[in-house]
């Protein structure tokens, strides 16, 4: 039954919902305690070994903390890691991504006018493509670069350009901006798992058989702390950003996505010097929306394939399943009296200027593309076309209904 598809996609919801919920536990975390660390404070009544304190005040109650710089002169009884809200985000994320760019890879991954590829190629460089980011990362930082941690950063910085360039070569621009987004965690997460965390166990057993810990370690791990602080609100942008075709839906996304780094790194600038010194730099936001302005330009520029192209382009083997099926001609002039208007490379409707999220519904390719995604909007679902644009009878959703199901069906 072809209703399975509803089932596929409340997973996917669900699987998005965790997703979402676990990033903001570990961002969350994440920024409080680089907000903490940088806010402490020395007391020369600490004891020793320790580094300096926090006072704050939250939901009623006073909490006083108080920082090692390298460990306390025993283990303490109870210990808090913070581990699971990475690995879980990156988990889920990585569930997401298969279940859209791979199981549904021949409309949200592949690009057919930019990289005649298979799926299982796609699908090939997809997965294979998020190792790449950290282990030359860990290399770099393994190197006598960890030492110029500017230098470090500008390297990572020109890294994730290229790959932004590269994704944008081969995959739709949404899938494009995702990667990278995916590509930027996959380093983030990998952070916590292969530096973070082993050099934190090394100091806890050190303390558990009476060693003095090597202070090493716990720098090691704040360099790339801090790192992932940086980067965290670029990847939120990229992860949101399939939703907004003005940021994807362009020939110079992968500039857009670049940019979108920088503000990541005048964002936090602002705020980590706010909790050290009490004042951030102004200066930051001015270099911030000066950015977004030119981001905005640039995803204003109209690219991408013109309706001649698309109507000379021929079809996929993916798209000539549904269109060479029974039912087609009707669905395809359902779809076009009710969708095309909105959907289309110059829309029509109201003062509409882009296709919503850059879904083109305008010939027999673009639409036996969406077939997936008709049925579930159009079809067995009411969330399209807007009552308030078309009212669209229910023998028209019934026509694409048992389009999709007689190709669903075979």
């Amino acid at each position: 039954m072809y209703d399975l598809a509803v089932m596929w996609e409340w997973m996917a919801f669900s699987v998005r919902w965790l997703h979402v919920i676990t990033a903001m536990a570990w961002i969350g975390a994440s920024f409080y305690f680089i907000a903490l660390d940088l806010m402490l404070k020395p007391n020369p009544a600490l004891p020793e070994g320790a580094y300096g304190e926090e006072w704050e005040v939250h939901g009623g109650g006073f909490y006083h903390t108080v920082k090692y710089l390298v460990a306390p002169a025993r283990m303490p009884e109870h210990l808090t890691w913070h581990k699971w809200q990475s690995y879980t985000t990156w988990l889920s994320g990585a569930a997401l991504l298969m279940i859209i760019y791979w199981v549904g890879g021949e409309l949200f991954l592949l690009d057919p006018t930019k990289a005649d590829l298979a799926l299982w190629q796609g699908i090939l460089i997809s997965g294979g493509s998020l190792t790449i980011g950290w282990l030359l990362y860990d290399q770099m930082c393994k190197s006598r670069l960890s030492e110029r941690p500017t230098a470090l950063m500008l390297l990572l910085f020109v890294i994730l350009v290229a790959m932004s360039w590269g994704y944008n070569q081969i995959f739709t621009g949404r899938a494009a901006l995702l990667h990278l987004g995916a590509f930027t965690a996959t380093i983030m997460t990998a952070n916590v798992f292969f530096q973070i965390m082993p050099n934190q166990r090394i100091v806890v057993e050190d303390l558990k058989a009476g060693r003095t810990p090597d202070a090493k370690y716990g720098k090691i791990a704040k360099v790339r702390s801090t790192h992932n602080n940086y980067l965290t609100l670029p990847v939120v942008f990229l992860m949101l950003s399939n939703h907004y075709p003005l940021a994807f839906g362009t020939q110079y996304s992968w500039i857009i996505a670049s940019l979108i780094f920088l503000t990541g790194v005048t964002i936090r600038h602002y705020f980590n010097t706010m909790h050290a010194t009490g004042k951030g730099p102004h200066w930051t936001w001015g270099v911030t929306v000066i950015l977004m302005i030119v981001i905005a330009w640039l995803s204003s520029v109209r690219t991408g394939e013109t309706w001649e192209d698309a109507e000379a382009r021929a079809l996929t083997p993916y798209e000539e399943k549904f269109a060479s099926a029974a039912g087609f001609e009707e669905a395809y002039d359902t779809v076009l009296g009710n969708c095309s208007m909105c959907h289309a490379r110059e829309p029509v409707y109201g003062t509409m200027k882009w296709a919503p999220k850059k879904v083109y519904l305008e010939t027999p390719g673009d639409v036996a593309r969406h077939a997936d995604q008709i049925y579930l909007q159009a079809g067995i679902s009411h969330a399209m076309p807007p009552p308030s644009a078309v009212q669209m009878d229910v023998e028209a959703r019934q026509t694409i209904i048992a389009w999709v199901r007689e190709v669903k069906g075979r």
